[in-house]
């Protein structure tokens, strides 16, 4: 019997053991997509952002752009009232005419608001968390570095769990070095300064 019962339990710790490293890696992989999650609701909430300045905008500049947009959202929704419309304004070419103006200002309006999307456009939570670690001379913790990146930029909300996992993917990347001091532990940007000499230009190339 004793015999019998040693390879159950010795079973029984492999089952354990494997189930305990899936949980770790089922959280782990929780944690990069709720990351990603932020970091495109972010993006998304400067958009709308973006959108609802230049709505204002274009409403404060012509009174008749207004109506202009709300002509092709109605076009594309309904195709039946886009082509019932261009026989209406077949008599009238006075209509016809302003119509394509009002149709060229609207790639104008667009190809402003990409370019006032980009400028606007915020850094990435890894990309302050990079810059961040090249600025400490000391190693930093994810509780520290999530103070310094709230108190640095109180419009967005930093939390210590999101950053944990931002710089586990950039020890990952090997963009970052990890070091246990006890039960705590702390980060440093990568080491060499060459490679982050080199790393801005391929971010403004790929940009």
């Amino acid at each position: 019997m004793p015999e019998s019962q040693t390879p159950a339990t010795e079973l029984t710790s492999q089952y354990v053991a494997q189930v305990t490293g899936d949980l770790e890696r089922n959280t782990k992989e929780q944690e990069r997509i709720g990351v990603e999650i932020e970091a495109l609701q972010e993006q998304l909430r400067a958009l709308q952002h973006d959108h609802s300045v230049l709505v204002n905008m274009q409403q404060a500049l012509g009174g008749a752009s207004p109506a202009a947009k709300g002509a092709p959202a109605a076009a594309p929704s309904v195709p039946h009232q886009a082509s019932a419309e261009p026989k209406q304004s077949k008599p009238k070419k006075a209509a016809a005419t302003g119509a394509k103006k009002t149709a060229s200002k609207k790639p104008a309006a667009k190809a402003s608001s990409v370019k006032a999307s980009t400028a606007a456009a915020k850094p990435t939570l890894v990309e302050l968390i990079r810059g961040h670690l090249e600025q400490e001379s000391e190693p930093r913790s994810a509780a520290e570095i999530a103070i310094a990146l709230t108190q640095a930029h109180p419009d967005r909300s930093v939390k210590t769990t999101v950053v944990r996992t931002t710089l586990e993917g950039l020890v990952a990347k090997s963009h970052a070095h990890r070091a246990k001091q006890g039960s705590s532990v702390f980060y440093t940007a990568a080491a060499a300064t060459e490679p982050a000499a080199a790393e801005p230009p391929q971010e403004t190339v790929a940009g």
